[in-house]
């Protein structure tokens, strides 16, 4: 009777766990690039970008505060099979922001370093212009060998460094503000 007993409660414990699981799943919260592409014009390439950035209830209830958000869109240019210790061709951050102006009950998107940005009128809006990244330029074609192949790889994250002090504790312990779509990879041929 005991054993059957345990075994019925190990399995509310193994499903309570599997529920968990996937209402976090369903409830994740992150980057997730939509559309990469690079262009070459006047022997320079361009890079065009979507990003959806999903934030999290915490990110959102900061930023409907007065908290302002960057976000960092790292890219790099490298040979593709490139050893670790090589140099990459490309090696930019890009950093946006957005924050909300409570007396023109706007939200502003902006390129730092800087203060000057495109204001909105609703949070989507803001956010969904926060990952639109138009016509980057990335490096020249004559800095790409012609015989070698080459790949764009990018990543954005929220900037958890750039919250104010108070903010920071709370943000480095929590898992719903380490929002990162991780490294992609794109060929980028010469």
């Amino acid at each position: 009777m005991i054993g059957a007993t345990a075994l019925g409660l190990n399995r509310l414990v193994v499903m309570g766990i599997v529920l968990t699981i996937s209402t976090a799943a369903l409830a994740r919260a992150d980057f997730e690039l939509r559309q990469v592409q690079t262009r070459l014009e006047a022997s320079q390439y361009f890079l065009n970008a979507r990003v959806d950035f999903n934030p999290s209830e915490d990110a959102l209830e900061a930023l409907d505060n007065g908290v302002p958000l960057t976000v960092v869109f790292h890219l790099q240019i490298r040979r593709t099979k490139a050893w670790l210790w090589e140099d990459s061709l490309l090696d930019l951050q890009l950093r946006y922001a957005v924050r909300y102006k409570p007396l023109s009950e706007r939200y502003e998107v902006y390129r730092l370093p800087g203060t000057k940005g495109k204001d909105f009128v609703t949070r989507d809006a803001a956010i969904r212009a926060l990952g639109e990244l138009r016509d980057i330029a990335l490096v020249s074609q004559g800095a790409l060998e012609p015989e070698q192949d080459y790949e764009l790889q990018m990543k954005a994250f929220l900037d958890i460094e750039e919250l104010p002090l108070p903010l920071r504790p709370t943000a480095y312990l929590k898992p719903s503000w380490k929002l990162s779509s991780g490294w992609s990879k794109w060929p980028l041929t010469p």
